[in-house]
């Protein structure tokens, strides 16, 4: 699993002209499923995402996490995460995980950071949508579940 973390001050997705979820001060995570995934790909990303120490404490220095902060989280599918651009001008999905289990597997990690007691808020699976973020710092981090970066 692969995901672009965002800190923000809110944020919120639209599908249809109309907002399928919003949250205040948190993360905003695009997240894509890779063909290789599994549950305990789910898992690992979630404990790492809301136990990510990205927001400031008394000093200003980032050493707070969503959990510490009672922050909320969007989640939004994003399976172009896995657009492999090396080769030609177009981007191939090769290593994107098929929709019934990118799908599964993408409820399975809102489930598991639901488990840890923070809102999570989340766009439609599948579906054209607009994201409005307010990216707080900037604050934007990479993360594989494989660690390949």
């Amino acid at each position: 699993m692969r995901a672009v973390v965002q800190r923000v001050t809110n944020a919120r997705v639209l599908s249809d002209e109309k907002v399928a979820g919003k949250i205040g001060k948190g993360l905003m995570v695009l997240l894509g499923v890779g063909g290789e995934d599994t549950e305990k790909d789910a898992e690992y990303l979630a404990g790492k995402i809301v136990n990510l120490r990205v927001f400031e404490d008394g000093n200003g220095k980032m050493n707070l996490s969503l959990l510490d902060i009672q922050g909320e989280l969007l989640v939004v599918s994003q399976f172009t995460l896995y657009g492999d651009c090396r080769k030609g001008r177009r981007p191939s999905y090769d290593k994107a995980g098929d929709p019934e289990t990118a799908n599964n597997l993408y409820e399975t990690f809102i489930s598991y950071c639901r488990g840890h007691g923070i809102k999570v808020e989340t766009g439609v699976f599948q579906a054209k949508m607009l994201v409005e973020i307010y990216n707080d710092g900037p604050v934007t981090l990479l993360l594989d579940s494989k660690k390949e970066f």
